[in-house]
This record gives C-alpha cells, sequence and structure tokens, in this order.
C-alpha cells in the first residue's frame, strides 16, 4: 500500500502599506507564499505548485501576484524602515 498525497506550506514574506483595490483603505497587506508539496507516506518531497499573493489587514481581500511582482514588493518591504520581513513557514492545510 502507497500513501500519497499534497500539503500545503504558507510563507509570510513581508507586511507592506498599500492601497487595497478592493475597498480602498490605505492598509497593511501581508506578502505571501502559499507552496504545496507532493507527500509520500507523510514526507513532504518537492514542491509542485508556487502561488504568491497579498491580503488587505483591513477587509481581507487577496490579490494574486506573479513572482516577479512579489520580488519586487519584497526588495521594497526591505528598503523601507517600516516594512517588516520574515519568513517563517506557516503550516497551511486547506484539503
Amino acid at each position: 500500500m502507497i500513501i500519497f498525497g499534497t500539503k500545503g506550506y504558507l510563507y509570510q514574506l513581508a507586511i507592506l502599506t498599500l492601497v487595497c483595490g478592493q475597498c480602498g483603505n490605505p492598509a497593511a497587506h501581508t506578502l505571501r507564499k502559499r507552496v504545496t508539496k507532493f507527500t509520500l507516506f507523510f514526507v513532504p518531497l518537492f514542491p509542485i505548485s508556487t502561488k504568491y499573493l497579498t491580503q488587505c489587514t483591513f477587509c481581507g481581500a487577496e490579490q494574486k501576484v506573479t513572482k516577479e511582482q512579489a520580488d519586487h514588493l519584497q526588495t521594497q518591504s526591505t528598503n523601507d524602515p517600516s516594512g517588516q520581513a520574515a519568513g517563517q513557514p506557516q503550516q497551511h492545510d486547506r484539503f
């Protein structure tokens, strides 16, 4: 018997102050990286999907961004003294 599946991981890359496209308020947005990995016998082996998104802390709206946009926003946050960068993974099971 072979047991396989997927497991999701959520990495918070930065916290930015942006104007939300949904509610129009200037609010903090979290820049996140969502990685889905293939698992064999509950051991994550390799990533099968990587997505980047921002989430407004005021209204909760999420917006997908490309890898290039995420890299640009992350470098923008490291140049800004008020931007916070954290690369710690958070386990995210949505299955």
